[in-house]
C-alpha cells in the first residue's frame, strides 16, 4: 500500500518529515506553542520552507523560545539579530517576537497558561475537517479571524487570521490532512 501524504509536503524531504511528526499534532506546551508563533509569524509573506531550514538559527537567536527570555531581549538585541543570516533578517518582524513574547506572557499570568487560553477558542477539542484535496483547505477561518483579533487586542503583531489558521493546523486545533494522508491517522 502507498503512502499518501498531503501534497504540500511533496517538495522536501524536510517538509515531509515536519509532515509526518509535527503539522497537526495536538501542542498543549506553552513553550512549543510560543516557537509555532514566533514561526509563523516569520513566515508571513515566505515559503514555510524557507522557515523550517531556519529553525534552529531561530532557537539559537530566541533562547531555545522561552518567552520569558525574549520578553527582555533590547534594541541591541535587534541590532545584532537583523545581522543574523540564520534568521529571517526583518526588523519588524524580530521586534513583533520580542513584543510577542510580552503578550504571551501576560495571557499566562491572566489564564494560567497560553494553552488554556489557546484551546478554549475550539472548545478544547480537536476541528476535525473533511478534506480530500488541498483545495478544500481553506486560507482564513471565522474562528481564525477571531482568535487573530483576540491577539491583536492583548497586544500581538504579525498574527492576521491567515496567520492564525496556519498556527491552528500545525498545532492540531485544527486537522487538514486530507482524507487518505498517513499522518491523519496519526493527529
Amino acid at each position: 500500500m502507498e503512502n499518501i501524504r498531503c501534497s504540500w509536503c511533496l517538495g522536501s524531504p524536510e517538509y515531509i518529515h515536519y509532515h509526518d511528526t509535527e503539522w497537526g499534532i495536538p501542542i498543549y506546551d506553552d513553550q512549543s506553542l510560543f516557537e509555532c508563533i514566533v514561526l509563523e509569524s516569520a513566515q508571513a509573506g515566505l515559503s514555510w520552507l524557507t522557515i523550517l531550514r531556519k529553525r534552529e538559527g531561530y532557537r539559537s537567536a530566541f533562547h531555545n523560545f522561552d518567552p520569558t527570555v525574549v520578553a527582555k531581549m533590547t534594541t541591541q538585541d535587534v541590532d545584532e539579530l537583523v545581522l543574523d543570516a540564520s534568521i529571517i533578517r526583518h526588523r519588524g518582524k524580530i521586534e513583533a517576537t520580542i513584543n510577542n513574547a510580552n503578550a504571551f506572557l501576560k495571557i499566562i499570568e491572566e489564564f494560567g497558561s497560553f494553552s488554556r487560553y489557546y484551546w478554549a477558542f475550539s472548545d478544547n477539542k480537536i476541528i476535525n475537517n473533511i478534506v480530500n484535496s488541498v483545495t478544500d483547505v481553506p486560507a482564513v477561518t471565522e474562528l481564525s479571524t477571531q482568535l487573530a483579533k483576540d491577539l491583536k487586542k492583548r497586544g500581538f503583531k504579525f498574527l492576521g487570521g491567515t496567520t492564525c489558521y496556519a498556527f491552528m493546523q500545525a498545532t492540531g486545533m485544527v486537522n487538514d490532512h486530507i482524507a487518505d494522508c498517513i499522518a491523519r491517522k496519526n493527529s
